[in-house]
């Protein structure tokens, strides 16, 4: 599945429409460099998921949870050095929940994720404002 997004609402919208494709347990796989809409794309697949309230990076926090209709787990590893940190928080816990759980930078974790992980990876386009996305392992 590829989109390309004009906008952080774009990217938002597509997040939505991707949240129903996920089943709980799925594991979405970020890559993409600082400022790309990891977060936006995130926000989306909260409100598709039936998580209301305010989705923020969880930089500072590794982990955020929000609960819903399918629970989303949010994850930021930038500030992990490896899986084995990864573990320590409690990986194994999250991915037994029922929820599905996004993951920025997850090129960090690489070993530590399932073989069935959904990847998304979102690059600049053209311009600026411009996305491409580009998902795997899940069908529309």
């Amino acid at each position: 599945m590829r989109f390309i997004s004009h906008s952080v609402s774009d990217t938002e919208a597509f997040g939505e429409r991707l949240a129903r494709c996920l089943r709980p347990g799925d594991v979405v796989a970020y890559t993409g460099s600082l400022g790309m809409g990891k977060t936006a794309l995130t926000r989306g697949l909260a409100r598709g998921l039936g998580c209301p309230g305010r989705v923020t990076s969880p930089t500072f926090t590794i982990v955020n949870e929000y609960e819903g209709g399918v629970p989303l787990f949010h994850f930021d590893l930038y500030r992990l050095g490896s899986s084995d940190e990864l573990y320590d928080i409690g990986w194994d816990d999250y991915l037994s929940r029922g929820g599905v759980c996004a993951v920025e930078w997850s090129e960090r974790v690489a070993d530590a994720l399932p073989e069935d992980a959904i990847t998304v990876d979102i690059a600049r386009g053209d311009t600026d404002e411009e996305r491409i996305i580009t998902v795997t392992g899940v069908e529309e």
